[in-house]
Protein backbone atom coordinates (compact mmCIF):
# COMPACT_ATOMS: atom_id res chain seq x y z
CA UNK A 1 0.00 0.00 0.00
CA UNK A 2 1.38 4.04 -0.26
CA UNK A 3 0.15 5.79 2.48
CA UNK A 4 3.19 7.84 2.84
CA UNK A 5 4.87 10.04 0.59
CA UNK A 6 7.69 13.05 0.31
CA UNK A 7 6.76 15.48 -2.09
CA UNK A 8 10.19 17.97 -1.49
CA UNK A 9 11.36 18.68 -5.24
CA UNK A 10 11.16 22.64 -6.50
CA UNK A 11 7.90 22.62 -7.91
CA UNK A 12 9.45 23.87 -11.35
CA UNK A 13 11.18 20.83 -11.58
CA UNK A 14 7.81 19.32 -11.74
CA UNK A 15 6.66 21.58 -13.88
CA UNK A 16 9.66 21.36 -16.29
CA UNK A 17 9.68 17.61 -16.14
CA UNK A 18 5.73 16.87 -16.91
CA UNK A 19 5.73 19.81 -18.80
CA UNK A 20 2.55 21.26 -16.97
CA UNK A 21 1.80 24.47 -15.41
CA UNK A 22 0.55 25.16 -11.99
CA UNK A 23 -2.88 26.48 -12.83
CA UNK A 24 -3.71 28.78 -10.11
CA UNK A 25 -0.26 30.91 -9.88
CA UNK A 26 -2.10 32.19 -6.29
CA UNK A 27 -0.94 28.56 -5.08
CA UNK A 28 2.28 28.79 -5.98
CA UNK A 29 3.70 29.73 -2.48
CA UNK A 30 1.48 26.94 -0.76
CA UNK A 31 2.94 24.20 -3.04
CA UNK A 32 6.28 25.51 -3.02
CA UNK A 33 7.03 24.44 0.17
CA UNK A 34 8.57 21.07 0.84
CA UNK A 35 6.29 18.30 2.32
CA UNK A 36 9.01 15.74 3.22
CA UNK A 37 6.50 13.57 4.51
CA UNK A 38 2.65 13.42 3.83
CA UNK A 39 0.60 11.11 5.80
CA UNK A 40 -2.36 10.00 3.42
CA UNK A 41 -4.64 9.78 7.02
CA UNK A 42 -4.43 13.47 7.71
CA UNK A 43 -6.17 13.97 3.79
CA UNK A 44 -3.45 16.23 2.80
CA UNK A 45 -3.83 18.86 -0.55
CA UNK A 46 -1.51 17.42 -2.80
CA UNK A 47 -0.86 18.20 -6.36
CA UNK A 48 -1.97 16.15 -9.18
CA UNK A 49 -2.46 15.90 -13.37
CA UNK A 50 -5.70 15.07 -13.81
CA UNK A 51 -6.56 13.91 -17.42
CA UNK A 52 -9.29 16.19 -17.84
CA UNK A 53 -6.73 19.25 -18.13
CA UNK A 54 -3.13 17.18 -18.52
CA UNK A 55 -1.15 19.95 -19.23
CA UNK A 56 -1.89 21.48 -15.49
CA UNK A 57 -0.87 20.47 -11.93
CA UNK A 58 -4.36 21.27 -9.77
CA UNK A 59 -4.68 20.35 -5.99
CA UNK A 60 -6.82 17.29 -5.20
CA UNK A 61 -7.45 15.67 -1.52
CA UNK A 62 -6.00 12.53 -0.83
CA UNK A 63 -8.85 10.26 -0.54
CA UNK A 64 -10.94 9.36 -2.92
CA UNK A 65 -14.75 10.21 -2.51
CA UNK A 66 -17.96 8.52 -4.64
CA UNK A 67 -19.14 11.43 -7.03
CA UNK A 68 -22.41 11.46 -5.88
CA UNK A 69 -21.21 12.70 -2.35
CA UNK A 70 -21.49 16.70 -1.71
CA UNK A 71 -18.83 18.92 -0.60
CA UNK A 72 -20.09 19.27 2.89
CA UNK A 73 -19.85 15.24 3.04
CA UNK A 74 -16.29 14.70 1.77
CA UNK A 75 -14.81 14.76 5.09
CA UNK A 76 -17.49 13.06 6.81
CA UNK A 77 -17.48 10.15 4.46
CA UNK A 78 -13.72 9.81 4.61
CA UNK A 79 -13.73 9.42 8.07
CA UNK A 80 -15.94 6.69 7.97
CA UNK A 81 -13.74 5.25 5.13
CA UNK A 82 -10.62 5.02 7.33
CA UNK A 83 -11.42 1.43 8.07
CA UNK A 84 -11.18 0.41 4.22
CA UNK A 85 -7.80 2.69 4.18
CA UNK A 86 -9.60 6.06 4.18
CA UNK A 87 -9.33 5.80 0.37
CA UNK A 88 -5.92 6.87 -0.29
CA UNK A 89 -5.29 3.82 -2.57
CA UNK A 90 -7.24 1.73 -4.75
CA UNK A 91 -6.56 -1.78 -6.52
CA UNK A 92 -5.67 -1.95 -9.34
CA UNK A 93 -7.26 -5.10 -9.99
CA UNK A 94 -10.61 -3.88 -9.30
CA UNK A 95 -10.23 -0.59 -11.42
CA UNK A 96 -13.54 -1.70 -13.63
CA UNK A 97 -15.17 -3.30 -10.61
CA UNK A 98 -15.48 -1.20 -7.47
CA UNK A 99 -18.33 1.32 -7.55
CA UNK A 100 -15.78 4.40 -6.97
CA UNK A 101 -12.84 3.50 -9.07
CA UNK A 102 -15.47 2.41 -12.39
CA UNK A 103 -16.64 5.71 -12.40
CA UNK A 104 -13.14 7.45 -12.88
CA UNK A 105 -11.76 4.16 -14.79
CA UNK A 106 -12.00 5.91 -18.26
CA UNK A 107 -12.24 9.96 -17.93
CA UNK A 108 -10.71 10.61 -14.10
CA UNK A 109 -7.39 9.08 -14.76
CA UNK A 110 -4.84 11.05 -12.64
CA UNK A 111 -0.68 11.24 -12.45
CA UNK A 112 0.58 12.03 -8.90
CA UNK A 113 4.19 13.51 -9.03
CA UNK A 114 5.88 12.81 -5.80
CA UNK A 115 9.77 12.60 -4.84
CA UNK A 116 9.00 9.07 -3.33
CA UNK A 117 6.94 7.10 -0.90
CA UNK A 118 7.22 5.19 2.08
CA UNK A 119 6.29 1.35 2.32
CA UNK A 120 6.68 -0.23 5.98
CA UNK A 121 8.79 -3.71 6.32
CA UNK A 122 7.72 -6.19 9.06
CA UNK A 123 10.85 -8.28 11.11
CA UNK A 124 10.05 -9.98 13.91
CA UNK A 125 6.68 -8.28 14.53
CA UNK A 126 7.84 -4.69 14.18
CA UNK A 127 7.55 -2.63 11.22
CA UNK A 128 10.89 -0.22 9.61
CA UNK A 129 9.55 2.37 6.88
CA UNK A 130 11.90 2.13 4.10
CA UNK A 131 12.20 5.39 1.59
CA UNK A 132 12.16 4.49 -2.51
CA UNK A 133 12.85 7.03 -4.94
CA UNK A 134 14.67 7.22 -8.00
CA UNK A 135 18.16 7.15 -8.28
CA UNK A 136 17.94 10.07 -10.55
CA UNK A 137 16.81 12.39 -8.06
CA UNK A 138 13.90 13.17 -10.52
CA UNK A 139 10.04 13.46 -9.75
CA UNK A 140 8.18 10.24 -9.41
CA UNK A 141 5.15 9.61 -11.67
CA UNK A 142 2.28 7.72 -9.43
CA UNK A 143 -1.01 6.65 -11.64
CA UNK A 144 -4.31 7.51 -9.26
CA UNK A 145 -7.87 8.13 -10.53
CA UNK A 146 -10.17 10.84 -9.13
CA UNK A 147 -13.26 12.46 -8.58
CA UNK A 148 -15.23 15.73 -9.15
CA UNK A 149 -17.00 16.98 -6.39
CA UNK A 150 -18.14 20.79 -7.07
CA UNK A 151 -15.30 22.80 -6.70
CA UNK A 152 -13.14 19.80 -5.03
CA UNK A 153 -10.84 17.33 -6.12
CA UNK A 154 -10.36 13.95 -4.09
CA UNK A 155 -8.18 10.85 -5.19
CA UNK A 156 -6.49 7.57 -4.75
CA UNK A 157 -2.91 6.28 -5.56
CA UNK A 158 -3.25 2.73 -8.00
CA UNK A 159 -1.54 -0.21 -6.37
CA UNK A 160 -0.90 -3.48 -7.97
CA UNK A 161 0.65 -6.56 -6.82
CA UNK A 162 4.48 -6.42 -5.68
CA UNK A 163 7.47 -6.45 -7.99
CA UNK A 164 10.59 -8.75 -6.73
CA UNK A 165 11.81 -5.53 -5.16
CA UNK A 166 8.51 -4.59 -3.40
CA UNK A 167 7.90 -7.84 -2.51
CA UNK A 168 11.15 -7.83 -0.41
CA UNK A 169 10.44 -4.22 1.55
CA UNK A 170 6.75 -4.57 1.74
CA UNK A 171 6.75 -8.03 2.64
CA UNK A 172 3.43 -8.41 4.24
CA UNK A 173 1.24 -7.19 1.87
CA UNK A 174 3.27 -7.31 -0.83
CA UNK A 175 1.37 -4.46 -2.73
CA UNK A 176 3.41 -1.36 -4.09
CA UNK A 177 2.11 1.46 -6.46
CA UNK A 178 1.50 1.66 -9.56
CA UNK A 179 4.86 3.70 -11.01
CA UNK A 180 4.94 5.00 -14.63
CA UNK A 181 7.53 5.89 -16.87
CA UNK A 182 7.91 9.03 -19.50
CA UNK A 183 5.96 6.98 -22.18
CA UNK A 184 3.38 5.46 -19.91
CA UNK A 185 2.73 8.78 -18.01
CA UNK A 186 2.24 10.66 -21.58
CA UNK A 187 -0.64 7.15 -21.82
CA UNK A 188 -2.16 7.02 -18.65
CA UNK A 189 -3.69 10.67 -19.40
CA UNK A 190 -4.60 9.89 -22.92
CA UNK A 191 -8.52 10.26 -23.25
CA UNK A 192 -8.25 7.72 -26.59
CA UNK A 193 -7.75 4.38 -25.12
CA UNK A 194 -9.62 1.30 -24.60
CA UNK A 195 -10.39 -0.73 -21.21
CA UNK A 196 -7.82 -3.03 -22.40
CA UNK A 197 -5.28 -0.18 -22.95
CA UNK A 198 -5.96 0.55 -19.42
CA UNK A 199 -5.96 -2.45 -18.48
CA UNK A 200 -2.40 -3.01 -19.96
CA UNK A 201 -1.09 -0.22 -18.58
CA UNK A 202 -1.82 -0.93 -15.23
CA UNK A 203 0.22 -4.60 -15.85
CA UNK A 204 3.76 -1.95 -16.20
CA UNK A 205 6.72 -3.07 -14.44
CA UNK A 206 8.52 0.27 -13.59
CA UNK A 207 12.30 -0.87 -13.57
CA UNK A 208 13.67 -1.49 -10.47
CA UNK A 209 17.28 -0.68 -11.66
CA UNK A 210 16.30 3.27 -11.82
CA UNK A 211 15.28 2.89 -7.83
CA UNK A 212 16.91 2.96 -4.64
CA UNK A 213 15.03 2.03 -1.44
CA UNK A 214 16.80 2.18 1.98
CA UNK A 215 15.78 2.25 5.77
CA UNK A 216 14.99 5.13 7.32
CA UNK A 217 13.96 6.55 11.07
CA UNK A 218 10.84 4.94 12.87
CA UNK A 219 9.54 8.58 14.18
CA UNK A 220 7.89 8.24 10.45
CA UNK A 221 5.26 5.95 12.25
CA UNK A 222 5.23 8.12 15.40
CA UNK A 223 2.25 10.02 15.67
CA UNK A 224 3.58 12.29 18.62
CA UNK A 225 6.58 13.01 16.40
CA UNK A 226 6.62 15.44 13.63
CA UNK A 227 8.32 13.53 10.54
CA UNK A 228 7.51 16.20 8.13
CA UNK A 229 11.44 17.08 8.81
CA UNK A 230 14.51 16.94 5.96
CA UNK A 231 16.09 14.32 7.70
CA UNK A 232 13.61 12.04 7.57
CA UNK A 233 14.53 10.52 4.33
CA UNK A 234 17.87 10.39 5.80
CA UNK A 235 19.13 6.74 5.77
CA UNK A 236 19.00 4.53 8.93
CA UNK A 237 20.86 1.71 8.95
CA UNK A 238 19.13 -1.17 11.31
CA UNK A 239 21.27 -4.00 12.68
CA UNK A 240 18.44 -6.36 12.29
CA UNK A 241 18.05 -5.51 8.70
CA UNK A 242 21.60 -5.92 8.06
CA UNK A 243 21.45 -8.97 5.87
CA UNK A 244 18.23 -7.90 4.21
CA UNK A 245 19.90 -4.75 3.12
Amino acid sequence: MCFHTSIALPLKKTERRFKVKLHDEQLRAQFSKAQYHLNGFAHPNVLLIPQEKSNVLAPGIWGIVPQDKLANEIKAYQKEAVKFGGGLNARSEKLFEHFVYRESAMTRRCIIPVSGFFEPHTHKRKKYPFYIHQKNKEPMALAGIYTVIENYVTFAILTKSASPLFEKIHNLKKRQPLILDEVQTHNWLSSDLTETDVKTIVGFNFPESQLEAYSVSKTLFSPKTDSNIESITDKVVYDELLSFQ
